[in-house]
Order: structure tokens, then C-alpha cells, then sequence
């Protein structure tokens, strides 16, 4: 079988892209999450992590060896320049792990969580790319709900990310979550079998830009 159909799944922070991944899932298609991708990359012992501990100083490493989110975060959130040289050393590994696993699948289609997708232009790899999008004041809302979040790192969270209106840009279909569980098992169940029908025809037209 070809290699298959790259749906690029991303979105604002607390859009819900871990949701709509899980309900693709449940539908049996792969995912491949960039997030899972990079806490594999920072475990004890990973050579990315001695990087970012060379780059960003030990104290960033708890005594167990782990990596100190909430220190990193302080650093690279406040910093742009600090959050790229953070993101040189992860982006490259996280994407060759991504790329072999879709090498190894043979699946009509898999699903690829990209949070930073605008932001680090692997769009052209992608043949489509799906927006989970909410309103802006929901997104903050959801977010005030983490623990140990403070108001001034919600926005810095936010401002490090591309607009809502750029990612709404480039997208060929979009999920709107902002009303009930029930309603969002019921688009991505359509989009499934949309997925599913185009990657299994060989000669027909591109589906349609679901937007509505």
C-alpha cells in the first residue's frame, strides 16, 4: 500500500486537540502526536535533553534526572529568542520520528498532532491540514482550569502561537469545539469517512473545504 493520506491535525492551546485526536482514535486511526513525540525526546538519558540542559543550564533538571517543565517554561516563554533555540534543538528530532512512523504504517490515512504546524512550515508535507479552532475567551477559560498556569503565562502561551486567523488560513477543514462532546464525535465521524474515501480513490477530485 502507498504511504498514507497526512492529515495534519493542530490548533490554539486548549483548542482540543487532544480530544479529537483520542475520538479519531477510537475510530482506529493512527496517531502520530508531536507532544508525545517530544516527552519521549526529554526522558532521562535522551541526548536532546542533555542538549537542553547544556543550553538552557542544569538547574532546569530535577534531582531525579527529569526535566523541570514549569523552570523551562519561565525561560523560554519570556524570551522569543530563547523558545527558537529551544525549538532548533527539538523541531528537526521530533519531525524525523514523525516521518518514520508514517513510513511504517500501511493505513488509508493517519492522523499527524501538530500544535506548532504554522509556526515550524511542515504544512507542505501534509496533504491536508484540519483546524480545531474555539473562541478566544473559551481558550483562556480552559486554560485558567490547568494547575499552575498564572494569567501572565496564559498569554505568553498564547502570543508564542500563530493567530487564529493564520491558522484559520490555511486550513482545509476546521472543527469548531466550542458546544458538547456529542456534537464533536459527530464531525469527526463525518470527516472519517471523508479521509477514508479519499484516500482510498486513486482518480477522483479533491474533497471539498469543510468550514461550516
Amino acid at each position: 500500500m502507498d504511504l498514507p493520506l497526512k492529515i495534519g491535525l493542530t490548533g490554539g492551546i486548549a483548542a482540543g486537540k487532544t480530544t479529537v485526536s483520542n475520538l479519531f482514535a477510537k475510530l482506529g486511526v493512527p496517531i502520530i502526536d508531536a507532544d508525545v513525540i517530544a516527552h519521549t525526546l526529554v526522558k532521562p538519558g535522551q541526548p536532546a535533553l542533555e542538549l537542553i540542559a547544556q543550553t538552557f543550564g542544569f538547574e532546569i533538571i530535577n534531582f531525579n534526572g527529569e526535566l523541570n517543565r514549569a523552570k523551562l517554561r519561565q525561560k523560554i516563554f519570556s524570551n522569543d529568542q530563547q523558545r527558537q533555540r529551544l525549538e532548533s534543538i527539538l523541531h528537526p528530532r521530533i519531525y524525523q520520528v514523525m516521518q518514520e512512523k508514517v513510513a511504517a504504517l500501511s493505513v488509508p490515512y493517519c492522523v499527524l498532532s501538530i500544535p506548532l504546524l504554522l509556526e515550524t512550515h511542515y504544512k507542505e508535507r501534509l496533504d491536508r491540514v484540519l483546524v480545531i479552532d474555539c473562541p478566544p475567551n473559551l481558550q483562556r477559560l480552559r486554560l485558567l482550569s490547568r494547575p499552575g498556569l498564572s494569567q501572565i503565562e496564559i498569554e505568553q502561551m498564547i502570543k508564542a502561537q500563530a493567530s487564529r486567523e493564520a491558522r484559520l488560513a490555511i486550513a482545509n477543514d476546521v472543527i469548531y469545539n466550542q458546544t458538547d462532546l456529542e456534537n464533536l464525535q459527530q464531525e469527526v465521524l463525518v470527516l472519517h469517512q471523508r479521509y477514508e474515501k479519499q484516500a482510498r480513490s486513486i482518480n477522483t477530485a479533491p474533497i471539498t473545504n469543510n468550514k461550516s
